[in-house]
């Protein structure tokens, strides 16, 4: 589930649609959690899917370390991809802001996290790279972990709307995490090592 003060708004003819923020979203928020809606398909699934409906399956979902297609039900399918993404996705089924997020401003995140299958040349944004590629999460994990780092020390100190759609478990992890009680398990962990 999407963070609720969000909304899709044309971005661009470059790169279509995307979810930009309703009001400031501060560093450390949940800006998106897996819910019950979220759907899973086992890559035979996705093969079994009449062309059209396994185009779009591909095109807005993303792969989990267990190698299965997540298809997430709301808004989320049109965030879109940066090399200086403003969201990133967590070890605990659920992302984090790592940086202040302004009204107006478009949500996003690292395709490179998400296990895709073939690299892809992404939008010039002045960084040194250019393309996402399948095993950019082994490559970039490091830098991923230190940002969310800096985030979580903040998650159990700002409002979180998304609170109802974590477990107890996992928001105890998380608070334990923010006060330096537990270690963050790295985003490494999401990698499918298939």
């Amino acid at each position: 589930m999407l963070h609720p003060d969000t909304e899709v708004r044309w971005i661009s003819k470059e790169v279509g649609c995307g979810i930009v923020a309703t009001r400031d979203i501060p560093k450390g928020t949940i800006t998106w959690a897996m819910d019950p809606l979220d759907r899973f398909f086992s890559a035979q699934e996705v093969a079994a899917l009449p062309d059209r409906c396994r185009e779009t399956l591909l095109k807005y979902s993303y792969r989990n370390r267990h190698g299965e297609y997540v298809f997430c039900w709301d808004n989320t399918r049109f965030m879109n991809h940066s090399f200086n993404p403003n969201c990133i996705t967590t070890a605990y089924n659920f992302e984090l802001a790592v940086r202040d997020i302004a009204e107006g401003e478009e949500l996003t995140n690292d395709y490179g996290s998400l296990n895709i299958l073939e690299p892809f040349h992404a939008c010039d944004e002045g960084t040194q790279r250019k393309v996402v590629y399948p095993d950019d999460l082994a490559r970039h994990y490091k830098q991923w972990d230190e940002k969310l780092e800096g985030a979580f020390k903040l998650v159990h100190l700002i409002e979180q709307p998304l609170r109802d759609m974590l477990s107890d478990e996992q928001w105890e992890k998380s608070c334990h995490i923010a006060e330096k009680r537990s270690p963050m398990d790295s985003i490494l962990n999401c990698l499918h090592r298939g």
